[in-house]
């Protein structure tokens, strides 16, 4: 077999499942074993230092130079056993992965030889060259000064014998070059803000959390077929290919039995991830075949996300000792489910309360609601932002389709919160609440614990749906960093808290009492924000007609979502909580823009590419089959009988024909509307040319590139097929 594909699938036959032997076990004999934790900072740190990196850690003290000394000498020793050799720091650039420079812990010294060397200037601060990375234009490329500083929150950890160190990164000039540094100030932000307004309930809060669970959606392919597949490799998705006669429609694959193979791979990053002190729960097939989920357990925001960038290049790296490659694209597959990032969220103070956990006694329920209702307002007043953390061009081909949640932001309550936050509202014309209505909202609302907890529904067509004890984002892309969503969500839960301590305390200074002054401001944010919430299902013509209607956005491209992060409402609202400067905010829609160009301009140049010189060919060549056959048959058989044998050939001969002039005129039309986009200098015309004149090529070159694909002999056809892509184990 010399075609590329049958090649292809001969080597992937040849891909036996790899078992490997974890540490022990039992996980917890090994897990956290290479990360800085507690029990290492306790056996290889003084008291001093101990004590003050916890209260760095816990309540963000600035760690003196004489602690950071010690804490980088403990460093190197415990890393130095664990076999380090190198150092880096570890940081978040706008390109979306992660980025890091190692040196070695080794320095010469007089007498000829090498001492392990690193010190409290080495763990504190580097200098990577930040004109290389995504900047807007806040650095010149020649000037390249940018600073890496140290993040004490989230601790080291050794991968591949190097030392990493979570840090921030910022220019020389001090504007954020990365996601760390504005996600550190969002939960800060809503840290302060939530601390203001639980007060009200209780004086003994000190600290508000964010609590982040990550779920990971991903897709699994072998590697042979994957190298056989130029779009797979240099876009992260199937440019085009024909449906699979069964794909996910029978529903068969969703929780079933997990493939040998499959398994195998699991259990090897579950490890890595374990050494790591990323707490890995679940794992399953998702709905679409080779589709897969896996979940860690809640963490602090900061550390979660980390622990998700850290464990998308873990799977990928262990991917390839099992002859799989990790798609993280967010639909490498067209016509079957997308793959997203769940992001389930929510706050918890310092006394173990979960803020959106619905409590047992009136006051609890009363703060659960004011917790809830902010959070509804504050998406409600910032949809279209919310859109904007989310957008990018591989989310524009999930969000909308197949179990994703629309571009529409709306907000799911369930049923019985819904009718809660009706009575509530159905007051607002009243100044003063009714005695019987009260003592019958204390009531309803000391149910809310049992009943949420067992039968709020998940409407999984919504992208902010309330699901008991957390709201779950659900528009986040499986590849994206989901810091960029996680910082308009704390931000603007945090802007909408300082508004609603605010609102109460002027009622308060007017002599109204504390619990009517709560609920006085709860009824007009009910009212206000009722357009948002949206029971139904997301996915009907009814809903995009009904939330036009509401006045909701329906925003459906990423240069249009882009345009929110530079509306006067984000940059007052950035400023205003001290999370990014108006030319930090600038030079990120810059950055989006560029990057959405760059990724369509790309898919442009491949698709062209695999157009001419892959299909056309196999397209032509399998005609002259045809047109060989035909001649055959009129030396063989009498006219008459010649015309009806030969009708089904000239039909295909023809449809060929016209497919392959629509291919090849298409190709080159998306050329030159690339070209012309390519002269337009602003970006942001640039993206808008790519978004409305290139990329509707596309759908037109894919269409008569799937109809030839079922046409042309399977032998002839070279790059791997949807019907082998997804059902290879």
């Amino acid at each position: 077999m010399g075609n590329l594909r049958f090649k292809a699938l001969e080597r992937a036959l040849a891909h036996q499942p790899v078992k490997t032997t974890p540490p022990s076990d039992k996980v917890s004999d090994y897990f956290g074993n290479m990360i800085f934790n507690h029990t290492a900072m306790q056996q290889y740190l003084s008291r001093e230092a101990f004590l003050k990196l916890n209260e760095a850690i816990e309540k963000g003290n600035k760690i003196e130079r004489k602690i950071a000394d010690q804490v980088a000498a403990a460093l190197k020793s415990w890393a130095v056993t664990k076999g380090s050799t190198h150092y880096t720091h570890w940081f978040q650039p706008l390109t979306g992965n992660t980025a890091e420079k190692h040196d070695a812990f080794s320095q010469p010294s007089d007498n000829g030889r090498a001492i392990e060397d690193f010190n409290g200037s080495n763990l504190v601060q580097q200098e990577p060259d930040a004109s290389s990375f995504p900047n807007g234009g806040i650095r010149n490329t020649f000037e390249a000064r940018g600073y890496t500083a140290w993040d004490p929150t989230s601790p080291a950890f050794i991968i591949d014998k190097t030392l990493c160190i979570p840090t921030v990164f910022v220019s020389y000039t001090g504007e954020a070059l990365d996601y760390k540094t504005p996600l550190l100030k969002a939960i800060d932000a809503v840290d302060k803000a939530a601390i203001a307004v639980c007060h009200y309930f209780d004086e003994q809060v000190e600290k508000v959390s964010v609590s982040l669970g990550i779920e990971q959606e991903y897709f699994l392919v072998d590697t042979a077929l994957y190298n056989a597949r130029p779009d797979l490799m240099l876009s992260g998705r199937t440019l085009f290919g024909h449906a699979s006669a069964k794909d996910q429609q029978l529903d068969d694959n969703y929780f079933g039995s997990i493939p040998e193979r499959v398994i195998h791979f699991m259990k090897d990053f579950e490890t890595e991830a374990y050494l790591l002190g990323i707490p890995v729960k679940t794992r399953h097939n998702e709905v679409a075949p080779n589709q897969f989920e896996c979940a860690p357990i809640f963490e602090e925001a900061n550390l979660a996300i980390d622990h998700n960038q850290l464990l998308m290049d873990l799977m990928d790296k262990v991917a390839k000792r099992h002859n799989f490659k990790v798609l993280l694209h967010e639909k490498p597959y067209a016509g079957i489910n997308g793959s997203g990032k769940h992001n389930n969220w929510s706050l918890r103070t310092n006394t173990g309360i979960n803020l959106l956990s619905p409590g047992k006694t009136p006051e609890l329920n009363l703060q659960f609601l004011v917790f809830l209702i902010n959070t509804i307002k504050a998406v409600y007043d910032y949809a279209d932002l919310l859109r904007a953390s989310v957008a990018s061009a591989s989310n524009d081909l999930r969000l909308g389709g197949n179990e994703a949640p629309p571009a529409i932001m709306s907000v799911f309550i369930g049923a019985q919160l819904t009718k809660i936050l009706d009575a509530i509202e159905s007051f607002t014309e009243k100044k003063e609440i009714p005695n019987n209505f009260k003592k019958q909202l204390d009531l309803n609302i000391e149910k809310i614990p049992e009943i949420l907890q067992d039968n709020t529904d998940r409407n999984r067509t919504s992208p902010f749906a309330f699901t008991g004890n957390k709201f779950e984002f659900r528009a986040v892309g499986s590849s994206a960093n989901c810091a960029a969503a996680m910082i308009a969500l704390n931000t603007i839960v945090a802007n909408q808290l300082v508004r609603f301590k605010t609102e109460v305390d002027a009622l308060i200074k007017k002599h109204v009492n504390k619990e009517e002054a709560i609920f006085d401001v709860l009824k007009e944010y009910c009212k206000i924000s009722r357009p948002i919430r949206f029971e139904g299902n997301n996915y009907s013509e009814e809903w995009i007609k009904e939330a036009k209607i509401r006045g909701l956005s329906n925003i459906t491209s990423a240069p249009k979502a882009f345009k929110n992060l530079i509306s006067e409402s984000t940059l007052s609202l950035f400023e205003k909580n001290n999370i990014f400067t108006r030319r930090e905010m600038e030079a990120r829609y810059e950055i989006h823009l560029e990057n959405y160009v760059k990724k369509i301009q790309i898919e442009a140049r491949i698709m062209g590419d695999l157009a001419v010189n892959h299909i056309i060919p196999a397209a032509i060549k399998y005609q002259n089959l045809l047109i060989h056959n035909l001649k055959g048959l009129k030396e063989l058989f009498a006219p008459t009988e010649y015309d009806k044998l030969s009708e089904n050939n000239k039909k295909t001969i023809v449809e060929i024909s016209e497919h392959i002039r629509e291919i090849a005129n298409n190709v080159e039309a998306m050329i030159e509307e690339r070209k012309i986009a390519n002269k337009t200098e602003s970006v942001e015309e640039k993206s808008k040319a790519y978004n409305e004149k290139v990329l509707p090529f596309f759908e037109i070159i894919r269409d008569n590139i799937d109809k030839l694909e079922i046409m042309i002999d399977d032998e002839l056809w070279s790059l791997p097929k949807y019907r082998e892509l997804l059902f290879f184990r």
